[in-house]
């Protein structure tokens, strides 16, 4: 006699994508904080991957609730987004209202500023 398969077994989800676990780190950067691309490469999974984190927010609309603003680079400057040198204006702006400062050179202080996941 054959054993019933029970009905009530976990279905297998997908996968998450590695665009989906950049985003679900980015989506815990606190306001008033950054992250480098870098750093959201290897708590994603995608140690020395940091352009594959840099295509991930070029993706994210500006009007996202994602927030990609808090994504800089290794320097503490902002990184061009494809809407142009505009688009880098935006983004610091919005580090700004969140209490980001940026010195004469357009660098935010990573020491200060930067993000310390627990």
């Amino acid at each position: 006699m054959k054993k019933a398969r029970s009905r009530n077994r976990p279905s297998r989800a997908r996968p998450e994508t590695s665009r989906e676990r950049v985003y679900a780190k980015v989506r815990r950067i606190p306001r008033g904080k950054v992250a480098t691309y870098g750093q959201i490469a290897s708590l994603a999974g995608l140690a020395g991957q940091a352009r594959q984190v840099g295509y991930a927010m070029a993706a994210v609309p500006s009007s996202s609730t994602i927030p990609w603003h808090r994504v800089i680079n290794a320097q503490g400057r902002v990184s061009m987004r494809r809407e142009g040198p505009g688009g880098s204006i935006i983004q610091q702006q919005l580090l700004e209202r969140e209490g980001v400062v940026f010195d004469g050179g357009g660098r935010a202080s990573l020491a200060r500023f930067g993000w310390k996941p627990r």
